[in-house]
């Protein structure tokens, strides 16, 4: 008997319907076919082990399995289930009535436990587009699954509960999820805020325009002296995520494998701190069977890189395409898989090997050169893409020690959801550009018209701080930014002179 089950695989951060095709026939011999991985081969032992502990068969008969489309390549241990239901559906030991209004998905324990799952979310976004009346998965996967409206979604523990609905014996209970309760319920929890942070108004400044126009940041300073501190909170200030990005972040996150069991969306902005012993293709994403990296983790989000300088060379360098792309693809012969990247860099670095290079009570212990041999370690192109390169100098006693009441975050954010409205209404003719630090030169020519006063301050500053013909872009784009803090239509030199002071590392003073 022939009988059909479905399944879905993740390709990217979508899904495509698989169609699990079982022909039991007088014979021997097991086949299964349609390129599955190793972990597909091996499900005919844990589903033998599963059904002949719940009192099931395993058909002594010849068994064709066929995963179509065939020139798929399927991976993961999460066919067991409907491969199981179509194997018992085949040898009529359950009813096949209604298999084909389901997707179902779920590894098998060998006592018939079912086990989550990957890529819960782009499972049920295909199974609503393909038209199914439902969607099956483990009780972990369902809050995520069931975000997605117009389809019923059902949770499962045991195969036993999956059979009992296909014969009709019961009911599964259908999850339902409101989005907005659940967005809103936990959007502002954060255990940091600006408000910990004593002293560093001006790099407190800084990350606010940062944020404000989505500038990648580079902060430069000893030891202790407030970098990492300061670059965990830059999360709390960005705009909160709309249920579009939402859904889009934890799709990426859930074909990783990386959302928590029983949480629907995530409604924080994520922030990535990789080791900077990772590899290439843990940033940027990849390996046999390709995964989201860092990178892509880190899609709408932050990304932070702790001591720049130590991340080798090669890692480094992969990060030019995606910071200027927003989308990372991974090519193989046969297939090309996209990820989205579009984030936020903040980095940090100390200034030197010894870290107390410009220090204003230690003394510098490098050699001549040294400074500027380890600057550049990063490369031209990476900085380029960098648009504030700031000093972060340590905090006094008395700073540290004052009680006075600091702004927080939620202040803070406020004025930054006013900016990116600003940039929302400026940018909504211009496909992809949501932001002031995605302009190109055209854009920068037709929305960062300078005065001649401006003019004027920009050459002076090119010319007496020897500033670098890559900062002159940088500089406008900034300005603008603050000028859409400060809501001003226009750009005024203050703009432009607080936009300079963020440019340090493009001084050809630096380091020398």
């Amino acid at each position: 008997m022939l009988v059909k089950t479905y399944g879905s695989a993740v390709d990217g951060i979508d899904a495509n319907t698989i169609t699990i095709e079982v022909n039991v026939s007088q014979g021997i011999n097991f086949f299964l076919v349609g390129l599955p991985d190793s972990a597909i081969k091996e499900s005919q032992q844990r589903i033998i082990s599963a059904l002949k502990n719940n009192s099931y068969k395993w058909p002594g008969q010849r068994i064709v399995i066929n995963m179509a489309p065939a020139d798929v390549r399927k991976e993961g241990s999460a066919y067991d289930l409907p491969i199981a239901l179509g194997v018992l559906a085949a040898s009529e030991q359950i009813s096949s009535e209604k298999l084909k209004d389901y997707i179902v998905m779920g590894e098998l324990s060998l006592d018939g436990k079912v086990n989550s799952i990957k890529g819960a979310l782009p499972i049920a976004i295909n199974a609503r587009e393909s038209g199914f009346k439902g969607l099956i998965l483990p009780i972990p996967n369902v809050a995520e699954a069931a975000v997605v409206e117009n389809i019923d979604v059902h949770g499962v523990t045991h195969i036993n509960e999956v059979i009992d609905f296909f014969n009709g014996k019961n009911n599964l209970e259908k999850i339902t999820i409101d989005i907005e309760e659940e967005f809103n319920k936990i959007l502002h929890e954060t255990d940091i805020d600006f408000s910990d942070v004593k002293g560093q108004e001006n790099v407190k400044r800084a990350l606010e325009v940062a944020a404000a126009g989505g500038h990648n940041i580079i902060l430069i300073g000893p030891p202790g002296s407030g970098k990492t501190m300061l670059a965990k909170r830059i999360p709390g200030i960005l705009p909160p995520l709309s249920v579009d990005e939402a859904i889009e972040t934890t799709k990426i996150h859930s074909v990783a494998g990386k959302t928590e069991a029983g949480k629907s969306l995530m409604t924080q902005r994520p922030f990535r701190a990789p080791h900077h012993t990772i590899s290439d293709v843990a940033l940027v994403g990849g390996g046999t069977y390709p995964q989201p990296g860092e990178i892509s983790l880190a899609h709408n989000g932050v990304l932070f890189l702790d001591e720049l300088p130590e991340f080798k060379r090669t890692v480094l360098e992969v990060l030019r395409q995606p910071l200027e792309d927003r989308l990372v693809t991974i090519s193989r012969a046969k297939f090309t898989v996209e990820y989205p990247a579009s984030l936020m860099l903040i980095a940090s670095m100390n200034p030197c090997p010894c870290g107390y290079y410009n220090h204003p009570e230690k003394e510098c212990m490098c050699s001549s050169g040294t400074v500027q041999k380890y600057t550049n370690r990063i490369s031209g192109p990476l900085l380029d893409r960098i648009d504030i390169h700031l000093e972060v100098i340590p905090v006094d006693f008395n700073k540290l020690s004052d009680e006075k009441a600091l702004e927080k975050s939620s202040d803070v954010q406020k004025r930054i959801i006013e900016a990116r409205l600003v940039q929302t209404n400026r940018f909504k003719n211009n496909k992809n550009i949501y932001s002031n630090a995605q302009m190109t030169s055209k854009m920068i020519k037709t929305y960062c018209k300078l005065d001649d006063v401006c003019l004027q301050l920009l050459k002076n500053a090119m010319e007496k701080l020897d500033l670098s013909a890559r900062a002159y872009d940088r500089i406008i784009k900034l300005s603008r930014t603050i000028a859409d803090i400060e809501k001003s239509e226009n750009i005024a030199p203050s703009h432009i002179a607080e936009a300079i002071h963020y440019r340090s590392l493009d001084r050809e003073t630096w380091g020398n």
